[in-house]
């Protein structure tokens, strides 16, 4: 008798991972990634010799029937010395009846490798739940017996390895979330089908660099690649152009997915609110208004460096 229920489930979260691997999201997909490097990539970790606390609330395809919602909350920053950083990060990721919660904290150690040059390792680790909220479903068989348990849960570990090149004027890197590749389970190992809904590995290759202009501006082009087993590959440029390190605009495009406006201010250097609005590209377009993606960040200067630097001033 469990079988139908399994085959919803199975069928539920095998169009969930398959419009989310589309999209590269079986990991939050931000359009402000400039603004919160650090939970695509815990390399960047301290990087900025700062304190970084960065809250997303994103709303994905709005107008669909249980459109993605995905909420973000980031910490990270450098030990005493410089040479270190460390981080956390909880999200959550809700479609319809599904949720997905994951938590990773990171460790980074930052090397210089020549004179202008320094290289950051990472990695981090953390656990990932998968919900499924049975009040929400269509039992074929109401008095199956698995339709008694409402909430079901699939608890496993995740973990992440990144690294990045960088300087005062541009960054190279890449990272590896879904290390750990784990299998949703909802019911018994030994159940063939639930065997078959495994977390893809993902692989992320990206770059940027200042520009600085005159009148006070300076942009900052950037080019992602998201990479997701059995998916063509994603790519996503872009750019903002801030004005004395107070209010910037730009845009972002990611293949197959969305074009971005971006929106932003900063107060006395270290208070940020950020607004982006996705016009969808994909076919979904044909159904949605539309993304929106808000942001608000802190950030608690730790080190004169930030500012002794040579790098233009350009707190985002």
């Amino acid at each position: 008798m469990m079988r139908v229920i399994s085959k919803q489930i199975v069928i539920l979260i095998g169009i969930l991972a398959s419009f989310t691997a589309f999209n590269a999201q079986q990991i939050p997909v931000y359009s402000q990634f400039f603004m919160n490097k650090y939970t695509q990539n815990p390399a960047f970790a301290g990087m900025d010799h700062v304190y970084d606390v960065t809250s997303n609330h994103r709303y994905q395809w709005v107008g669909l029937k249980d459109f993605p919602r995905t909420y973000t909350l980031s910490i990270n920053g450098p030990t005493k010395d410089l040479k270190n950083g460390l981080g956390a990060f909880i999200y959550t990721d809700n479609v319809g009846p599904t949720r997905r919660t994951g938590a990773q904290a990171s460790y980074a150690y930052h090397l210089n490798i020549t004179e202008d040059i320094e290289v950051s390792l990472s990695l981090s680790a953390g656990l990932i739940e998968w919900k499924v909220d049975g009040n929400q479903l269509t039992f074929t068989e109401p008095d199956d017996p698995a339709s008694s348990g409402n909430v079901m849960r699939s608890l496993m570990p995740d973990a992440k390895f990144g690294f990045l090149f960088y300087n005062d004027k541009w960054h190279f890197g890449g990272a590896a979330p879904n290390l750990i590749q784990n299998r949703i389970n909802f019911f018994d190992e030994k159940n063939p089908i639930s065997k078959g809904n495994k977390l893809e590995d993902h692989y992320f290759i990206h770059g940027g660099y200042d520009f600085v202009l005159p009148y006070d501006l300076v942009a900052d082009p950037y080019l992602l690649m998201r990479y997701v087993s059995n998916v063509p590959v994603q790519l996503e440029f872009g750019s903002t152009i801030t004005w004395k390190s107070t209010a910037w605009a730009g845009f972002s495009y990611r293949t197959g997915d969305a074009f971005s406006v971006l929106l932003g201010y900063t107060y006395q250097d270290y208070i940020s609110f950020g607004y982006s609005y996705d016009i969808t590209t994909s076919n979904l377009g044909n159904y949605s208004n539309g993304s929106h993606e808000l942001l608000f960040r802190i950030l608690f200067k730790r080190s004169k460096k930030v500012n002794d630097s040579n790098k233009p001033e350009k707190v985002l």
